[in-house]
């Protein structure tokens, strides 16, 4: 099969991606890139280990987004990443893979029949590295930025507390992408990276089926606003933003929430990035 070259002028080159911090100047591609500008795109990531209960969670997420025509990208790594695109080849979704070396280096060689798969059944696979080079520890750390880059939200379905899953973490937090994760047992290890993630704000993933409203196509707007609000005070002020309200004091007014009741809502949506600040008192999802 060919490998397609692409730089960051051509109109097919991912638009998401040429926005973030030291985007690809080009990429490598084998597959069908153009299906990634028709859908939305999640990336599912985790830990290279993965319990019974991260295989299971991490299966039944990337199903649902296929079967309901979200894409999920990933690093085709060991563990989660693997699981998440095997399961999308089966259900026949859409799915890329970005690897850290070049294209003819397919690395783990263990996944060399997904990677297969994955472009018989319609997906694409990218990199930033030429033809012939092969993985180094570094590469896929710098791969990272461009897994995030690709998506519209990133899951952490299951990783320890000192994961490489947590640089994937840091580039999507740099690119202002919505990071998700799914909680876990509080005595398990391999949860204590989501649970942490949670405490630090990333919104947690508790019912898949709402969240692959979220992104799928014709999703329900009343159930995408619950997914964004966690509180009935969040969601009045979610929902008088996606109105088109900005101003702070008519937020308020309008709200019916008292000062306080509404710093302190104002205050959590911004913390877990529900909300960002325009300036002069104005707000904005």
């Amino acid at each position: 099969m060919k490998i397609n070259t692409i730089s960051s002028n051509d109109p097919l080159y991912p638009a998401t991606l040429r926005t973030i911090p030291d985007a690809p100047k080009q990429l490598y591609y084998l597959g069908n890139l153009e299906q990634y500008t028709h859908q939305k795109i999640v990336a599912i990531v985790g830990t290279r280990k993965p319990t019974t209960y991260g295989r299971a969670v991490t299966v039944k997420l990337a199903e649902a987004l296929a079967q309901n025509g979200v894409g999920v990208v990933s690093g085709l790594a060991l563990g989660i990443d693997g699981i998440a695109q095997q399961t999308v080849t089966k259900v026949r979704g859409y799915t890329v893979a970005v690897l850290a070396s070049g294209l003819t280096e397919i690395s783990p060689r263990s996944h060399r029949e997904l990677a297969l798969s994955i472009l018989e059944h319609n997906g694409v696979i990218v990199s930033e590295n030429a033809p012939g080079v092969p993985p180094q520890k570094w590469q896929f750390l710098k791969r990272n930025r461009i897994v995030s880059g690709l998506a519209d939200a990133v899951v952490v379905t299951e990783a320890a507390a000192k994961s490489g899953t947590m640089n994937t973490v840091m580039h999507a937090l740099a690119q202002g992408k919505d990071v998700y994760a799914i909680p876990g047992n509080i005595t398990s290890p391999m949860s204590e990276g989501c649970n942490r993630l949670i405490e630090q704000g990333a919104t947690p993933l508790v019912d898949i089926e709402l969240f692959v409203k979220q992104f799928a196509p014709h999703a329900e707007p009343a159930k995408q606003t619950l997914l964004l609000a966690q509180t009935i005070e969040e969601q009045a002020i979610v929902e008088l933003l996606q109105a088109g309200i900005q101003d702070g004091d008519e937020l308020q007014k309008k709200s019916k929430l008292d000062a306080r009741t509404y710093s302190t809502t104002m205050t959590m949506l911004e913390l877990r990035r529900v909300i960002r600040p325009l300036g002069a008192n104005n707000w904005s999802l």
